[in-house]
């Protein structure tokens, strides 16, 4: 390989790495259409509607899987609910996962949080989450439904528009960068 080839491919990694991802992009972000955005699951709404609104149109269960959306109830200050996309499945009472406005971080993105199943049957019907002003899962469960499973059709959507808006992204850096 040349050493302009070199210079030119470790350009555009360098550029790649620099350009903010589409999460990124919007200064705030509502839980619900992050997790429609991430996880390719079409519903609309508040977050503690999604449950009736999936039935008959996404499966639903109590297991967590790879990029299905846990839903919380709306309860107390949670009063319009909460979704989350399970981004990894860490054991049988723990999982990952990526939200948007949670707790302490409002509008915020946060990638890979810990969710706790706290629930007495081993149903993810209560969870805690980890909260990082406290460096741990919160000391309160929250009340959840269950697990929206996005599958294949959804998890392809949402790789194809997160796969695009890299493309586009890393186009418009290139444009910038050129004299």
């Amino acid at each position: 390989m040349t050493g302009r080839v070199k210079l030119a491919i470790g350009s555009i990694a360098l550029a790649l790495a620099a350009v903010p991802s589409a999460a990124d992009a919007q200064s705030y972000w509502s839980c619900a259409p992050f997790a429609r955005f991430f996880s390719g699951i079409q519903l609309f709404g508040a977050a503690g509607g999604w449950w009736a609104q999936a039935m008959g149109k996404y499966a639903e269960g109590a297991v967590p899987r790879l990029g299905s959306v846990l839903v919380f109830k709306a309860v107390g200050a949670m009063r319009s609910g909460h979704v989350a996309t399970v981004t990894k499945v860490v054991s049988d009472r723990i999982i990952k996962v990526t939200h948007a406005n949670w707790g302490g971080s409002p509008g915020r993105v946060e990638n890979d949080v810990t969710v706790v199943d706290a629930s007495p049957a081993n149903d993810w019907s209560q969870v805690k989450v980890w909260y990082s002003p406290i460096g741990d899962v919160g000391t309160h469960p929250y009340p959840t439904y269950g697990f929206i499973y996005a599958g294949a059709t959804a998890l392809a959507r949402g790789a194809q528009v997160a796969a695009d808006d890299l493309r586009d992204d890393a186009k418009r850096v290139i444009d910038r960068a050129r004299p």
